[in-house]
This record gives structure tokens, sequence and C-alpha cells, in this order.
């Protein structure tokens, strides 16, 4: 007897077979080429506050005495992951300014336009995408799919 799947374990599985399918926006982190681009970039311009483990910085949801918040982690533990890689991209291009964040937001985030190329970009995120678990990639993809 033939059973047919369940219609949720299918999407489930459809989902996470999708989010792990890289390289539509030029981040591909099953692509262990632009990774190893990517992590010495990582570690030479982002670990010094976001993290050598990808950690962030102590209490990153706190903001301190100067209204700003700390480096957040990119690791799993982070809300890196519940961004899209379009707006990774320009946050990282561009820094945390207007139209990537509110009118007026005080961040240390600086812009890297004028040391990383986008694809030096792409390899960086994809290095940190590479570290995350099959749960993240998992909830990615049910996230892109409620932005549809």
């Amino acid at each position: 007897m033939i059973r047919k799947p369940r219609k949720g374990a299918c999407a489930a599985a459809l989902a996470v077979l999708l989010a792990g399918c890289g390289g539509e926006d030029g981040i591909d982190p099953k692509d262990a080429a632009q990774v190893a681009r990517g992590e010495p970039l990582y570690h030479r311009h982002c670990a010094s506050c976001h993290g050598a483990q990808l950690e962030g910085q102590p209490d990153w949801r706190q903001r301190r005495a100067d209204g700003r918040l700390p480096a957040p982690p990119h690791d799993a533990s982070g809300h890196t992951w519940h961004h899209p890689n379009e707006l990774l991209v320009n946050i990282t291009r561009d820094g945390m300014v207007p139209p990537w964040a509110p009118e007026g937001y005080a961040s240390d985030m600086p812009a890297f336009a004028r040391v990383l190329s986008d694809d030096e970009i792409r390899a960086t995120l994809a290095y940190i995408q590479s570290t995350w678990p099959a749960e993240v990639w998992a909830a990615r993809a049910q996230m892109a799919q409620q932005r549809r």
C-alpha cells in the first residue's frame, strides 16, 4: 500500500529544500568557495563587534547609556536570520540608516560600501548563513512564504 504524505509534511519538506537552495540573490551558504571567501572577511571586518564566534556583544538587546544597541549575534541566537538577504546586503553596504532603519536611528553599524564590494558582502553573508542550523532555515522559509 502506498501512503500519501501528509500535506503539512510535504510543505515543510519543500520549505526546507527551497531555503537550502541559495544563489538566486548571490548568497549561497552551500557554496564552499563563497563561504571560504567570506570567512576571513567576516573575521577582518565584523568579528570585532559581532564576535569571533558570531555571538554578538553582551546584553545586545539592552540599550546602552548612549541609546545605541550593542552589536547583535549573527548565529542562530540572534535576529539576523529573520531578515531577507536583500535587507542584510543593504544594511551591510549602507549602514543602519534610512530606509533600512527609522529616521534618526543611532547605530554603531558602519557602512561598508567603500570597504567591501557587493560580492564580498554576499560572501560574508554566505559565511554567516553557513553556520545556521536546519531549524533556522525552516523558519526563514516560512517567513519568506508569509512575505509573498
